[in-house]
């Protein structure tokens, strides 16, 4: 099979850089104040979170022939696919982190995480985001508001869904991925500690009292 180079070279440039077409993480939070701080940071992080995620699993489990995977146009759909989904659990995940830690720790009376959550898939769809997935991820994103419990979220496991989602999405063998699991779930987990941490000594000083 003859590679095409050039369109090799511009496809791991892409997935290198970002793995779908939204803001890189360029902004260098030095504290969190505003309501546009709290959204810039759920979307950044969440898609920092997937393109690291996703990218470095691909790679890893492909080796040497991850550049040839990048001619295969079944394969490329897979990874649009699966980058839209994980992303849209990774969204969910941060955003009921954050404001459950604000209104647990910080006494965040104006819960506005919908509207936050809103408006940031409202924005992918320009880049890209499907109005199937748009749609279904603002309904399960309700139902599990009615479900959530602001106090303790932040303290049980809040980024499960997200890890699930990229154990499922990732456009990796079945048969490879039973031997992944751990592996792939401890890896994400590693990713949203630093979120975590960063998110804590952003609002460090922060207080609703």
């Amino acid at each position: 099979m003859k590679l095409n180079l050039k369109n090799i070279v511009n496809t791991l440039q892409d997935v290198r850089n970002y793995v779908f077409p939204i803001k890189k993480i360029t902004n260098k939070f030095r504290k969190i104040s505003t309501k546009e701080d709290l959204r810039n940071f759920i979307q950044e992080r969440s898609a920092h979170v997937t393109q690291t995620t996703l990218y470095g699993y691909i790679k890893t489990r492909i080796g040497s022939r991850y550049a040839m995977m990048f001619e295969d146009e079944v394969f490329l759909k897979s990874i649009n696919l699966a980058k839209w989904n994980i992303y849209m659990s990774a969204l969910t995940d941060c955003t009921f982190y954050v404001f459950s830690y604000l209104i647990d720790k910080k006494n965040l009376k104006q819960n506005d995480a919908l509207e936050i959550f809103i408006e940031i898939i409202k924005n992918e769809r320009s880049n890209g985001l499907e109005n199937e997935l748009f749609e279904n991820t603002k309904l399960e994103f309700n139902q599990k508001l009615k479900e959530i419990d602001w106090k303790t979220h932040h303290e049980n496991n809040p980024f499960k869904n997200s890890g699930l989602s990229l154990f499922k999405w990732s456009p990796i063998a079945e048969n490879l991925k039973v031997f992944d699991k751990e592996i792939v779930l401890n890896s994400i987990k590693l990713k949203w500690n630093l979120v975590e941490n960063d998110f804590k000594n952003l609002t460090k000083n922060l207080s609703f009292n």
